[in-house]
């Protein structure tokens, strides 16, 4: 089993029920067990600015899925979800990210990993360290300095 780490984040058609869907969907996914996942926070969007607030977590996945099949069902998750991805950063009904998969590093067309911008972005970090406070991203360092020079970023904790 290999410990994955995937960003939920949703701001149409009631963002929490779509999260809370998410992680039930995750729960289901096979040979994966949902062994954590944080509380919700509220962010403003990051590059398309005119929409909605986004809803986020993370999930800690413990799974046997390699990280390409892991992030087909994570796809498969958001298609059911009715997320249609019309352009970049695009108001959406549900985003997953696969954020870490153990300290794996990979860089490849379809996927990598770490996720790109996760060392950049509050919305990210202070989840992750909810679960997993001495967390540290591969190639970028500490999760908690991390999220020090991501201050400016507006994050709220909502349940």
């Amino acid at each position: 089993m290999t410990i994955a780490f995937v960003g939920l984040g949703s701001n149409l058609d009631d963002p929490q029920r779509q999260v809370a869907l998410a992680l039930a969907e995750l729960a289901a996914l096979p040979q994966t067990r949902v062994i954590g996942a944080s509380s919700l926070y509220r962010s403003a969007p990051v590059g398309y600015a005119s929409q909605p607030d986004f809803i986020n977590a993370v999930a800690k996945l413990d799974t046997l899925l390699e990280p390409v099949r892991l992030l087909e069902a994570l796809r498969a998750i958001e298609a059911a979800q009715g997320r249609r991805r019309s352009f970049p950063n695009a108001p959406r009904t549900l985003d997953l990210d696969l954020l870490l998969y153990a300290d794996r590093k990979l860089d490849s067309a379809e996927l990598t990993l770490p996720h790109p911008r996760m060392h950049e972005r509050a919305f990210v970090l202070q989840p992750l360290l909810e679960l997993e406070p001495g967390l540290s991203i591969p190639g970028h360092g500490e999760a908690r300095a991390l999220l020090a020079a991501a201050a400016g970023q507006a994050v709220e904790r909502i349940a």
